[in-house]
C-alpha cells in the first residue's frame, strides 16, 4: 500500500499544482471565464487516465503462465523507465515550472482561449495520469491488488487535500524537499521494479539468471511474510535472488545517483569576453 500511496501523492500533487497554478494564472490575467475550460480538460483528462489503468489491469489479470510473466516484466520495466524520465523532469523542473505554466496560460488566454486551457489542463494532467496508471499496475503485479488501489485512493485523497491548502490558505509547504524526499523513495521503487522485471525475464528464459540464487535468506526473513511483502513492494525485495537480479539493480543505483550528481552539477561560468 505505502508504494501506491507515495506515488499517488507525487502524482497527485502535481497534477493539483498545475491547476492551482493555472487557476492563479487566469485570475492574475483577468480570463476566469475560462476556468470551465480548465475544468473540462481536467475532467477529461482524469477520465482517461482511469481507462488506461483499468485497461491495463484487466490486460494483465486475463493472461496466464508465460505470457503473464513477459507482460509482468515489460510493465515493471516500462514503468521504471517512466519514473526514472519523472524523477529527472522534476528535478529539472522543480525552479521554473510555476513561470513556465503561467506563461502557457497567458499565451493560450490571449490566443485560442477556451481550447488552449483544455488543451493545457488536458494533457498536463493526463500525463500524470498515464503515468500513474501505469505505477499502479505494476505495483499490483509486485504486491496486492486491493492495497494497491487503497493506497493510491489516500494517496490522491491526501494530494487533494494539500493543493486545496496550499493555494486557499497560508499553509506554505517545502515543495523541493518533499520532491527531493519523494524522489528518493521513488529511486528505491523503480529500481525494485527494475530487478523484478528480471526476474520476470529470468522465470521465462529470456534474461540469463548466471546465477540462479546468489543467497536464500527466507529462512531468516521470508518473501512472502508480511513484512517481506512489503519490502518487496517498497524496494524489490527477493529472499533468494539471482545474479542478473543483483546486477540489475545495483547497475540502476550506479546510473542514477550518477545521472542526478551529472545534472545537479554547476555549469561553468563563462569566461569574461576580452575587452
Amino acid at each position: 500500500m505505502f508504494p501506491s500511496y507515495i506515488l499517488s501523492l507525487r502524482e497527485g500533487l502535481e497534477a493539483a499544482l498545475i491547476i492551482g497554478i493555472v487557476l492563479g494564472a487566469l485570475r492574475q490575467v483577468r480570463h476566469l471565464e475560462l476556468k470551465p475550460a480548465l475544468w473540462a480538460g481536467t475532467a477529461s483528462a482524469i477520465l482517461v487516465s482511469l481507462a488506461a489503468g483499468i485497461g491495463l489491469s484487466l490486460l494483465g489479470f486475463s493472461l496466464e503462465g508465460k505470457a503473464e510473466q513477459v507482460f509482468e516484466g515489460i510493465t515493471m520495466l516500462l514503468a521504471a523507465g517512466i519514473l526514472t524520465w519523472m524523477i529527472f523532469w522534476m528535478n529539472r523542473q522543480s525552479h521554473n515550472l510555476k513561470g513556465n505554466l503561467e506563461t502557457g496560460v497567458t499565451r493560450a488566454a490571449a490566443g485560442s482561449g477556451k481550447r488552449a486551457i483544455f488543451a493545457l489542463a488536458f494533457f498536463a494532467v493526463v500525463r500524470e495520469g498515464i503515468e500513474l496508471a501505469l505505477f499502479l499496475t505494476a505495483a499490483a503485479f509486485a504486491s496486492d491488488a486491493n492495497q494497491t488501489i487503497l493506497g493510491a485512493l489516500l494517496g490522491l485523497g491526501t494530494a487533494v487535500l494539500l493543493g486545496w491548502s496550499l493555494f486557499a490558505t497560508t499553509v506554505r509547504l517545502d515543495l523541493r524537499r518533499f520532491f527531493q524526499v519523494t524522489g528518493f523513495l521513488l529511486i528505491l521503487f523503480a529500481a525494485g521494479l527494475i530487478a523484478h522485471g528480471v526476474h520476470e525475464f529470468n522465470e521465462v528464459g529470456w534474461i540469463p539468471a548466471l546465477i540462479e540464487h546468489v543467497w536464500d535468506v527466507n529462512a531468516i526473513m521470508d518473501e512472502t511474510s508480511t513484512f517481506g511483502l512489503l519490502l518487496k513492494a517498497l524496494f524489490g525485495y527477493n529472499g533468494n535472488p539471482s545474479l542478473t537480479e543483483m546486477l540489475a539493480y545495483a547497475a540502476y543505483f550506479v546510473a542514477i545517483l550518477f545521472g542526478l550528481r551529472l545534472a545537479n552539477k554547476p555549469r561553468p561560468i563563462a569566461a569574461n569576453q576580452q575587452t
